[in-house]
C-alpha cells in the first residue's frame, strides 16, 4: 500500500487533492494569486516573449536558421558536439530568455535537424534568463544596484557556457547529426558562405509557404505557446500562495536555514532559496530583500536565475513533451548550473563586484 502511494503518479494525485482542499480553505487568496500571476503574464511575459516566438518561426520558415547553421558548424561541433544550427538557438535563447531555447530546440527536432541527445545538450545550456530581466528587473528593480549587473551576467552566462562544455559528454556514445560538408575539400570549406546560402535556399523551397501563410502560422503557434506559458505562471502563483498560507514555505525555509548555517552561509537567504525553487521572479525579489551582505544576496540571486524555478521547468517540459527528449538531463543541468553560477559570484566578486 505504501509503495503504491509513493509512486510518482500517486504523489502527484495526492498533491493535487491537497491543492484543491487548500483552494477551498483559502479561496480569496487563490483568486488574488491567480490575478497576480495573470498580471505578470500579460504585462511582462506576453510582450517580452511573443515577438520572439513569432520571429523564430519566420526565421525557420525563411531558412535563415539553416544559413547560420551551415556557417557556424565548424565552431559548434568541437566545443559542444552540436550542429552549427544550434548557434542560432544559443543566441536566441540568451537574448530572449527561458523558455525560448527549449521552443527552438523542439522545432529543430521536429525538422530532424538535431537528434535526441543533441536536443538535450542544447536545452541544458540555453535555458537562461534574458539580459533585460537580469539587468532591469533583478539588478535595478530588486537590488537597486545597477553595478551588480556585470557580476550576475558573468556568473549566469559564464555558468551556462560551462554547462555547455560539460554537456558535450552527455550520451557520449550517441552519433551526431551528419554534416554534409564534413568530407569536403579545402576549397569547399572555403566556400562555406556559398554553401550556407544554398542551404537557406533549399530550406525555403522545402517549406514552400508564402509570407502571408507563414506569418499566420507563426502567430497561431506563438499564441498557443503563450497560453501554455500563462497557464503555468498562474498555476505556480496559486501553488506558492497556498503553500505560504498553509505554512509549508515557512517550514521548508526553516530547514534550509539550518542547512545554510551548517555550511557557514547566512540564514536570511533561505527565503529566497525557497521562493526561487518554485518561481524565479519571487526568488530574485526575495534575494534583493534579504537582510545580509550584498555578496551573499548576489550569490543566491545567481542561484535562482540559473535554476529557473519549477515554473520554468514545467514550461520547458511541456515544450519538449512532443519530442523524445528527456527531462532528467535538463533537471541535472539546471541544478549544476545553479551551483556553478553561485560559485562564480564568490570567485568574481573581487573583480566585478560593486565594491570593486
Amino acid at each position: 500500500m505504501l509503495r503504491f502511494m509513493l509512486r510518482p503518479a500517486s504523489v502527484i494525485a495526492w498533491c493535487s487533492a491537497l491543492m484543491a482542499l487548500l483552494m477551498t480553505v483559502f479561496p480569496y487568496a487563490a483568486l488574488e494569486a491567480s490575478l497576480r500571476g495573470l498580471s505578470i503574464w500579460w504585462e511582462v511575459l506576453f510582450p517580452a516573449l511573443f515577438p520572439f516566438f513569432v520571429i523564430s518561426e519566420l526565421l525557420l520558415g525563411f531558412g535563415i536558421v539553416h544559413f547560420f547553421g551551415k556557417l557556424l558548424d565548424p565552431l559548434m561541433r568541437p566545443l559542444f558536439r552540436l550542429p552549427g544550427i544550434g548557434a542560432f538557438v544559443v543566441t536566441m535563447g540568451y537574448v530572449s530568455g527561458y523558455p525560448v531555447g527549449a521552443r527552438l530546440t523542439a522545432q529543430l527536432w521536429e525538422q530532424k535537424l538535431v537528434n535526441r541527445s543533441e536536443g538535450e545538450r542544447l536545452v541544458a545550456f540555453t535555458t537562461t534568463s534574458d539580459p533585460i530581466f537580469l539587468i532591469g528587473a533583478v539588478s535595478v528593480g530588486f537590488f537597486h544596484n545597477a553595478a551588480l549587473a556585470p557580476l550576475l551576467a558573468a556568473a549566469h552566462y559564464g555558468g551556462a557556457f560551462v554547462i555547455g562544455l560539460l554537456m558535450r559528454f552527455h550520451d557520449a556514445s550517441s552519433p551526431g547529426t551528419p554534416d554534409p560538408a564534413a568530407s569536403g575539400t579545402v576549397r569547399r570549406r572555403g566556400r562555406r558562405i556559398a554553401d550556407a546560402l544554398q542551404a537557406m535556399h533549399q530550406a525555403r523551397l522545402l517549406d514552400g509557404r508564402g509570407f502571408g501563410e507563414l506569418l499566420r502560422d507563426a502567430i497561431q503557434s506563438a499564441l498557443r505557446l503563450m497560453m501554455v506559458v500563462g497557464g503555468l505562471v498562474v498555476f505556480f502563483s496559486v501553488v506558492m500562495e497556498l503553500m505560504t498560507r498553509a505554512g509549508a514555505v515557512a517550514a521548508l525555509a526553516e530547514g534550509i536555514r539550518l542547512l545554510l548555517s551548517s555550511l557557514g552561509l547566512p540564514s536570511p537567504i533561505a527565503d529566497a532559496s525557497v521562493f526561487g525553487l518554485f518561481e524565479v521572479t519571487l526568488g530574485a525579489r526575495a534575494a534583493g530583500d534579504a537582510e545580509t551582505e550584498l555578496l551573499h544576496k548576489a550569490a543566491i540571486a545567481a542561484w535562482v536565475l540559473s535554476w529557473g524555478g519549477l515554473s520554468v521547468h514545467a514550461q520547458v517540459a511541456s515544450l519538449i513533451s512532443r519530442t523524445d527528449m528527456r527531462y532528467g538531463p535538463l533537471l541535472r543541468a539546471r541544478l549544476l548550473h545553479a551551483f556553478v553560477a553561485m560559485a562564480l559570484v564568490y570567485m568574481l566578486w573581487g573583480w566585478l563586484g560593486p565594491a570593486a
